[in-house]
């Protein structure tokens, strides 16, 4: 992914130059307003600074949003309201206030790209292991064959795990993903919509809390003899850096 970054300033655009670099992004960095403007090669996403030397960052977005609609996240020291209100009325799709923090700009980078592109969706129902399907279509989950009556974040949080079964999310990963990057309640209440899954999908799944970090979504493959679903809702015992919640 590829982003242009419009800031003056050299040390705060070097920090975020390099943190967006570890991230995987490409980083296209000018320093004026009509540098910007002037960019002809393909991006993705701007990043801009309102205190421009030459020209007033929200002329530069105006003129952005008049050419199409490449999402604009608005990066800057002024944190009156209105200047908030202003850039986002006149086509910014966010707005992060100086200081920030690398992490932070990233995960509204992919807020914002979940909003404007979001992902294409398989046609079907998806199976995972012998007994559970994830229509994303549909927003519909089945647990050997019948309907599971899931709360609309329980969907969120179920979709967005088993997208990478096996890989460890973050809690920040999964409140960005679920509750998006500007949630500012406690993180407990995913250990709640944890817990429902957990109860709701006994034997399918098996939810590991890792202690500090986050959960994994681990599928389980075998359909028990009993067609119970004996497996726990529990990381093995044993099992290194996981604990139970």
């Amino acid at each position: 992914m590829r982003v242009l970054l419009v800031e003056d300033d050299e040390p705060v655009a070097e920090s975020l130059r390099r943190g967006l670099l570890r991230y995987g992004f490409e980083v296209e960095w000018v320093t004026t307003g009509t540098a910007g403007l002037a960019v002809t090669t393909p991006y993705d996403l701007v990043l801009l600074d309102l205190g421009l030397p030459d020209t007033d960052g929200l002329d530069v977005c105006r003129a952005l949003r008049r050419r199409g609609d490449v999402p604009i996240i608005v990066i800057s020291a002024r944190s009156d309201e209105t200047d908030r209100v202003v850039g986002l009325e006149i086509g910014a799709d966010d707005y992060v206030s100086k200081p920030f923090g690398v992490r932070e700009v990233i995960a509204r980078i992919r807020a914002v790209m979940r909003r404007v592109r979001p992902a294409e969706q398989p046609s079907g129902p998806q199976r995972y292991g012998a007994r559970l399907t994830v229509d994303r279509k549909a927003a519909r989950v089945g647990l050997d064959g019948a309907d599971v009556a899931l709360t609309p974040k329980e969907y969120d949080l179920l979709a967005f795990l088993t997208e990478e079964p096996g890989a460890l999310m973050s809690r920040e990963q999964i409140m960005e993903a679920v509750w998006d990057a500007n949630w500012f309640g406690p993180t407990k209440t995913l250990d709640v919509h944890v817990a429902a899954l957990r109860r709701k999908l006994a034997g399918a799944v098996v939810v590991e809390a890792v202690r500090g970090v986050g959960f994994r979504l681990v599928v389980v493959e075998d359909e028990p003899a009993d067609g119970r679903g004996g497996a726990g809702t529990e990381a093995p015992a044993g099992a290194p850096g996981t604990d139970r919640t």
